[in-house]
Order: C-alpha cells, then structure tokens, then sequence
C-alpha cells in the first residue's frame, strides 16, 4: 500500500468522472494530496458520472480515533466568493455526517485558530489578487498547525471539504437534466419572465458545484479524497428566455447538499443507494 509523505512530489490520483474537471498543478506531497450526515440520503439509481473515490483502507484502518476537526481552508484554491458565502453551512452538513457515523468533530476553531496563528509567521499562502496559493507557505502552515494539534489536542485527523466548480452540459431532449458526479440535476428556472424560447442554447456550459473531501491522519498522510456533485449554480432567465444567469439561491438545497457528501464520502462512509455500479 502507497503511503502519502511530505518528501514525495507524486501527484495524486483523483476521482474520475464524465465531466472535466480542472486539475491543479501542486508539488510536495502534501498539498498534492490536498488537491486531490443525520438525514438519511438517498441516491436516485445509478449514475455513470460517479466518481471512483479513493480509500486508503489499509491506513484508514490504523487510525486510532475518532476524534477529526474540519479545515477552515481548502486545500486548493479558494471557493469562488458566492459558494465561499455557504462553505460554514457546507461544513455544518458535514459534521452532522459524520457525527451520524459515528466521529466526534471538533469545532473548527480549533484548526483557524491555530492556521490564523501560523499565517502570522509564514505569511498568507493565498495571493488575494490572484488566488494562486504558495505551497511552500501552504505546506508550513499545515505541518505548524498539525504540530500544535498533536501536542494540544486529542484531533486523530483532518477533512478537507473544498466546495469546487465545473462546467456541465445539459442532455439533449425533451428530458433536459444535466448528470455530473454523481448527481441528476434539472434546470433551475429565475425571472419573472415568461420563459424559455424556441431559440435558448441548451448546448452551452452551465456553472455546478461539488464538495471535494480530502482526509488526512496526524502524519499528513492521505487516508481518503472524494467528490460529490451538489448542484448547478446557474438558472435559465425568464426575463431573456435566451441566457443562464446566477442564481440567487446557491446552496441553499440541504437535500442536494446532503447528497453530494454522502457520495464524497463513499465509501468511508457508505451510502445507501449509492450511484455508483454496483
């Protein structure tokens, strides 16, 4: 079994999907890595865009806690501003999952306490002009906040919870649904329009959100990395009948939300009903 360490500049595999997903040029193991609930969800049949989510069951298996805290920060770039707005009620839904299996979170001030600490000493890894982030700040920070977790806390592990953005495509058809990671999405409608004409571009790119999870023991080595879809973040207009616009509820679907974990957390965490092939 491959373990993940800070001295190996191996890029990890992530989960596979139909949809194209932008993948992030990263060096040191770690953040490499990094890139890569109470209700009871259920998934709507298979679905050929579910990703192959990776388990490192043989190191999973070593943990000897339950305890994990959630990061306040993802683990490759920031979230776009209008998804970042819903990463706290995200992250909400997540600790429900998992305390719904079983873990026990921790609040999350005990990881940005400590990263607000670190950034103090290494300096912002994330340029606010650019969002590009510096690895070599990033990877100090972690490994700074980590030690301290180690020595103050009785946390076994850290979960990264990225919320990300695609483009996706909708079917052709009188059945207009668009498929990405593992969900089935129809389009949302948003105006006070009178709807959509005979003219609407179907075939152009719409905006979706997934979760990507990242799971790491007190080693920083990978134990597990999926991604869920959870919704499209773009809505026809009415008021044109002929463009997508933002919508004005993004994340806010705690159905769709919860969703997208269950399938980001397969199959650390089984899913009933899970997309995937069976």
């Amino acid at each position: 079994m491959r373990r993940i360490s800070l001295s190996s500049l191996s890029t990890l595999p992530l989960p596979r999907t139909r949809v194209k997903i932008r993948r992030l040029g990263l060096v040191g193991a770690l953040y490499a890595a990094l890139t890569a609930c109470g209700s009871a969800t259920v998934g709507g049949g298979y679905n050929a865009t579910t990703p192959n989510n990776v388990f490192e069951s043989t190191v999973f298996n070593q943990l000897d806690s339950r305890v994990v805290v959630i990061a306040s920060v993802n683990l490759g770039v920031p979230s776009r501003n209008y998804l970042a707005k819903r990463e706290p009620f995200v992250d909400a839904r997540v600790t429900e999952y998992l305390e719904s299996a079983g873990y026990d979170v921790r609040p999350q001030r005990e990881f940005s306490q400590r990263w607000n600490n670190a950034v103090l000493i290494y300096g912002d890894p994330v340029d606010p002009t650019t969002g590009r982030v510096n690895q070599k700040s990033f990877i100090q920070i972690v490994q700074a906040v980590r030690d301290q977790l180690r020595q103050q806390t009785d946390i076994g592990s850290i979960v990264f919870t990225d919320i990300i953005e695609k483009d996706v495509y909708y079917e052709q058809g009188l059945n207009r649904v668009t498929r990405f990671d593992g969900v089935t999405r129809k389009p949302a409608i948003q105006g006070a329009g009178s709807g959509v004409t005979a003219e609407f571009d179907w075939a152009r790119a719409v905006s979706a959100a997934s979760i990507r999870v990242a799971w790491f023991n007190m080693d920083l080595e990978r134990l597990f990395s999926g991604e869920g879809g959870i919704e499209v973040t773009d809505a026809v207009d009415t008021r044109s009948g002929t463009a997508f616009v933002r919508r004005r509820d993004v994340l806010e679907n705690e159905n769709h939300i919860d969703e997208g974990i269950a399938i980001a957390f397969h199959p650390v965490i089984p899913m009933k009903n899970w997309p995937g092939n069976p």
